[in-house]
């Protein structure tokens, strides 16, 4: 008899590489699943095998629960649920390294041990025993590594702080590598994350002292991070990614994503994963600097550099061939990198600045309206209007200057361009601002303020924030979802605007002594709301068709029912045709 033959492990076919799959990514699932997706197409968007979605989507209700549970996102085992001081200290602990990791910032187990016990005094009260004692052991921080699922996370024996020497050494090697490979500051870029509370008042203001003595969760803690670049000739400007915790804030009802002057895209920590900066990179940043440069006849080279944040993989350099990623060494970010040497700093001045003035309007007019009440209906919506609208007052002047520690040979001193503000000409203003709103604001409370944002988070900002993120799901689970209407126009609204814009423009007209001055304006004016016109046109077009068919169905319809019945006898007629034929059956012929 012939002999067993070998398998052979290649005639099989491919073996499926076994994934971790965390929390955060089960979630994803489970709601693409429930918006409708199916599970096969789910399997292949995540290249996952069908049986893998379709196990997860079993076990969605746990998956949920421990989401629910505050578990961290980062978890990829389902664990026994636990409780108490010691479980709710690891939960804000999970927060405050994900929030240093994502700063960049050196981790050492001396100092993930002093914050461990910080935050365990801070919430052992709610619990029986108030006089409980946490060490922080090795052993304890091991287990917690495992829990959290912190495992490449490198925990230095002291912290490390920007090594200043060798950074003063690095734009030479930086220098030699863009000479040796021919870029120009038109095809070298630069981006940087930042967070930003949107809905945050300097600390002394009335305003934010009366936040903090409320209870429940606080505003100005409401985070959002954004991705914001530029190149070394400072004569293109990135689109903003900006990341939010929530998905589709009530804000933005009846508003398509997609029209927004950011990037919007969402997690429930509103900060940019792997995943996002994969996504930006490939599906923004790469079609985004390819249009520039064939726009402006430039050759498609382009060098991004980036720090070494967690989130920047190490292998972008793999998705296109025309795009080299150079990343900053560790520990000189703070001062090489072009972003944050003033362009971050001064966007912030900005957007408050805007802010401050948006509220002095609201509070001029006559409507009894407060500050009070603006900054309660100031929204989130309304702050990505006022994110665009300050990052695009940072000039080309200031975004070439900020390289001057990185790449000096490209920093130019634009004679004849206007005269760029200095950060401390926009702290004026905005104390100005404050002034008129009867705030207690000084150039220093501005400072302070501008450096609150990348603040280590506090033990109450993270109680906080877990306490907003519980909040969150609850009602998400309570909501009933309403189908929400999308913007669009309608000729009757059109109508009364421009009738209402016309009727501002005469009052002009009326006041204005200057009539070439007016008809220069009026005509500006009308360019600009040519777009709309059209639209208008069109509509009305559309809606004068529609009455017509209307009006003409209306009128056949009574003609119809009152026209006299047919005749069943026919008439005569000469059409040979028309004549009725005559039966060739036996039955019908007689003798």
């Amino acid at each position: 008899m012939p002999g067993k033959q070998p398998s052979d492990s290649k005639s099989a076919g491919p073996v499926r590489k076994r994934k971790k799959i965390d929390l955060e990514q089960k979630m994803k699932i489970v709601k693409k699943y429930e918006g409708g997706q199916s599970l096969s197409s789910i399997a292949r968007e995540l290249d996952l095998a069908t049986s893998t979605v379709k196990s997860i989507l079993n076990d969605s209700a746990r998956i949920k629960e421990h989401v629910k549970g505050s578990a961290p996102l980062k978890s990829t085992v389902i664990t026994k649920q636990r409780s108490g001081a010691i479980y709710e200290m690891e939960k804000l602990l999970t927060i405050w390294m994900d929030d240093q990791i994502q700063k960049c910032v050196p981790l050492s187990l001396m100092i993930i041990q002093a914050k461990a016990k910080s935050i365990f005094e801070d919430v052992k009260g709610k619990y029986s025993d108030p006089n409980a004692k946490f060490v922080a052991s090795h052993g304890w921080f091991n287990r917690f590594k495992q829990r959290a699922n912190f495992h490449n996370v490198k925990v230095r024996g002291e912290a490390a702080s920007a090594d200043t020497k060798a950074a003063e050494k690095y734009p030479e090697v930086l220098r030699k590598l863009i000479e040796e490979c021919g870029y120009t500051a038109q095809q070298i870029f630069n981006v940087d994350e930042t967070g930003l509370f949107w809905k945050k008042m300097p600390d002394r203001t009335y305003i934010s002292k009366e936040e903090k003595t409320m209870p429940g969760f606080k505003a100005a803690k409401d985070r959002l991070t954004l991705l914001l670049g530029g190149n070394a000739a400072g004569d293109c400007k990135l689109k903003p990614l900006l990341v939010y915790h929530s998905e589709n804030p009530r804000a933005f009802k009846g508003i398509s994503k997609a029209t927004l002057p950011v990037h919007f895209r969402s997690n429930g920590k509103a900060w940019i994963t792997t995943a996002l900066f994969e996504d930006w990179f490939i599906n923004l940043f790469i079609p985004e600097v390819e249009k520039f440069c064939r726009e402006n006849d430039i050759p498609f080279k382009i060098m991004l550099i980036v720090d070494n944040a967690p989130g920047h993989p190490a292998h972008l350099d793999d998705f296109h061939p025309n795009v080299k990623v150079v990343f900053l060494p560790p520990n000189k970010t703070s001062i090489l990198q072009p972003m944050d040497q003033g362009v971050i700093a001064k966007f912030k001045a900005y957007y408050l600045r805007r802010t401050f003035a948006q509220a002095v309007e609201a509070t001029d007019r006559e409507t009894g309206k407060t500050l009070r009440d603006f900054w309660k209906s100031y929204n989130i919506y309304q702050a990505i209007i006022n994110i665009a609208k300050a990052w695009a007052e940072v000039t080309q002047v200031c975004l070439n200057a900020v390289w001057k520690k990185a790449c000096p040979q490209f920093v130019h001193s634009f004679k004849g361009f206007e005269k760029d503000k200095t950060y401390e000409e926009v702290a004026d203003e905005i104390v100005k601002f404050a002034e008129q709103l009867e705030l207690e604001v000084d150039v220093g409370d501005v400072d302070e303020f501008i450096e609150s944002h990348g603040a280590e988070l506090s033990n109450e900002d993270l109680m906080e924030l877990e306490a907003a993120k519980v909040k969150e799901q609850t009602e998400a689970e309570d909501e009933v979802e309403e189908v929400e209407e999308p913007r669009h126009f309608n000729t009757k609204e059109m109508a009364l605007a421009f009738r209402e814009i016309d009727s501002a423009m005469a009052r002009f007209e009326k006041m204005d002594p200057n009539s070439s001055r007016f008809l220069k304006v009026n005509r500006g004016i009308d360019e600009t709301l040519a777009c709309y016109r059209q639209i208008y046109e069109e509509k009305k077009k559309a809606t004068i068709q529609s009455s017509l068919d209307k009006f003409v169905r209306k009128v056949e319809r009574p003609a119809m029912s009152t026209s006299p019945p047919p005749s069943t006898s026919k008439a005569p007629s000469d059409d040979p045709d028309d004549v009725m034929p005559v039966s060739s059956s036996p039955s019908s012929s007689t003798n």
